[in-house]
């Protein structure tokens, strides 16, 4: 190993398989097949008759309502309600207890002292 020089190797890569003939029919119909998808013109599946009975089915089908209809009066719907009309703009709904509103204390400034004489009376009991 010590006394190798690099050598530089040519890789050739053969293709695999079965030469294609660009003439087959199979081949032309892929390239057929292949500039219509790159067009936007291929169709898959069987084509749609207008106005059949299966089209108008599909048509209806997605219309109408499922399952039981609605009691607004059951208990479910009226808590339902309830919360609706309890959430704020952002769709949110205040839970547990509201908070306790504290009153505002002002200062004010008092300018006279006022002497007041307070004159308690003894109540004898009886």
């Amino acid at each position: 190993m010590k006394n190798q020089e690099n050598v530089i190797v040519e890789v050739s890569v053969k293709k695999l398989g079965r030469p294609v003939n660009p003439n087959s029919a199979a081949h032309l119909r892929k390239v057929e097949l292949e500039a219509k998808r790159a067009s936007g013109e291929l169709k898959k599946g069987r084509p749609i008759v207008e106005g059949s009975k299966r089209q108008l089915s599909l048509l209806t089908k997605g219309t109408g309502e499922k399952g039981r209809p609605v009691n607004p009066n059951s208990k479910r719907q009226l808590r339902i309600s309830m919360l609706d009309s309890k959430r704020d703009e952002n769709g949110k709904c205040q839970l547990g207890r509201p908070k306790q509103v504290k009153p505002e204390v002002t200062e004010v400034e008092i300018d006279e002292v006022l002497e007041v004489e307070v004159t308690v009376e003894a109540v004898e009991m009886v």
